[in-house]
């Protein structure tokens, strides 16, 4: 089949290597793409927002099926204009894809189906805003409605500071604190069926020992040893299935990755929150175990018939993948930095580490950065300790002028905590 993936990341990297080497892949394009997909994809120019855009390219290469892969084309309806084209897409409808594009409404529909999450409020005034922090009190978490890039969250002991974000913002989710350790889930669902994927845990702060801004996402581990075993039944009973089911009794059947963003708290599983697409950095270590071919699962989501899709099969290595990130990330990043050493990831890492494209581009023979998060460095092994390791010497070869990365993702489960 000929595959086209909208976007230009680290996750839209994952995808397109993941899909360039499935036998059932004849030609494959992704748009914009970046430096580093275009080893693995032709590359083609495209608006990702622009639905008409994207559906006229599709059908001028004769894609069999699109993978879109970040969450503003799902909530801009770029799926819904691809799927009018007749073409099959791997991604909700604008309509579905509210579960992200609006914490509002992700709450009322958990709320509906009986998903546990934390108590909350919406606000949208400062007299709102006041009485949610006085109710639930520190630490205050308040939540962008919109999307805000994986950054629109606030976590603070600070009232001051919980009370600004949420003034600068146009309407806020307050809600209580989670306690405990958090875990992603990704679950493939063509809005009857859902498969869940392997879990793993991403790190969002800046700094290591989970210090500093938040972010998009540092770095990602799976499996995750410390975890029930019983974990994935638990979320696909309490809130996978039934939000796939709530959201198709309203008539707004939900295709494509649901991802639940979990907290294991000392009362149980709770959902922090819902994404309508593959997460990043999680994708790059989640997709770096999964042994069955990744086209035909996506295709059949698209086509509604996930149901004649085999139960997944899963390599038993760990995967670790540390991200590079700009110069004053995550503020206002330094870009147009030549990036060295990816030749010698390649030359002596791997097959066991490689690295994922993010925000690069190519200014002639020489790789830049192009953006905050500029490489995600993905390394398997037999376990998280040997995974760490691999990565980590990877990241050593990369020289960017002023980037950071953190040190210890995945360390303190590689040791048994």
């Amino acid at each position: 089949m000929k595959v086209l993936v909208i976007g230009g990341g680290a996750r839209e990297h994952a995808l397109c290597r993941s899909l360039s080497l499935d036998p059932d892949v004849s030609a494959l394009y992704c748009a914009p793409g970046n430096a580093g997909i275009a080893e693995v994809a032709e590359l083609r120019p495209v608006d990702a927002l622009d639905g008409a855009a994207v559906a006229a390219l599709a059908t001028e290469l004769g894609a069999d099926l699109v993978v879109v892969g970040p969450e503003a084309p799902l909530v801009a309806g770029v799926g819904d204009a691809v799927r009018a084209a007749g073409i099959p897409v791997f991604g909700p409808s604008a309509q579905a894809a509210q579960l992200e594009g609006s914490k509002a409404f992700a709450k009322d529909v958990m709320a509906a189906a009986g998903v546990p999450t934390a108590r909350s409020y919406v606000c949208t005034t400062a007299e709102e805003v006041d009485e949610a922090l006085d109710a639930f009190g520190a630490p205050y978490v308040v939540k962008d409605d919109g999307l805000a890039a994986g950054k629109g969250v606030v976590v603070t002991e600070d009232r001051a500071a919980a009370r600004a974000h949420a003034l600068a913002c146009d309407r806020v989710v307050i809600e209580e604190y989670l306690d405990g350790p958090e875990v992603s889930l990704f679950a493939i669902t063509d809005g009857v069926t859902v498969l869940p994927l392997q879990p793993a845990q991403d790190f969002k702060r800046a700094l290591d020992g989970d210090e500093g801004p938040n972010t998009g996402g540092m770095g990602a581990y799976s499996p995750l040893p410390w975890a029930d075993p019983k974990l994935v039944d638990e979320v696909m009973a309490l809130v996978l299935q039934p939000t796939v089911d709530e959201l198709r009794r309203r008539g707004t059947p939900f295709s494509g990755l649901l991802y639940a963003g979990l907290a294991i708290t000392s009362r149980g599983t709770r959902v922090i929150e819902f994404n309508a697409r593959f997460g990043d950095p999680e994708t790059q270590v989640v997709l770096a175990r999964l042994r069955t071919p990744l086209a035909s699962v996506l295709l059949n989501a698209a086509r509604g018939t996930l149901d004649a899709e085999p139960p997944l099969s899963w390599r038993d290595d760990a995967a670790v993948t540390v991200v590079i990130a700009s110069h004053n990330y995550p503020e206002t990043p330094r870009t147009g930095d030549p990036i060295e050493g990816l030749a010698e990831v390649a030359a002596q890492d791997a097959p066991d580490a490689y690295v994922l494209h993010a925000g690069t581009r190519r200014e002639g023979d020489a790789v830049v950065s192009a953006g905050g998060r500029v490489l995600s460095v993905t390394a398997t092994g037999s376990d998280l300790a040997q995974a760490r390791e691999k990565a980590y010497k990877a990241v050593s070869r990369i020289k960017l002028d002023g980037s950071q990365h953190r040190t210890d993702i995945a360390a303190k489960a590689a040791e048994g905590r």
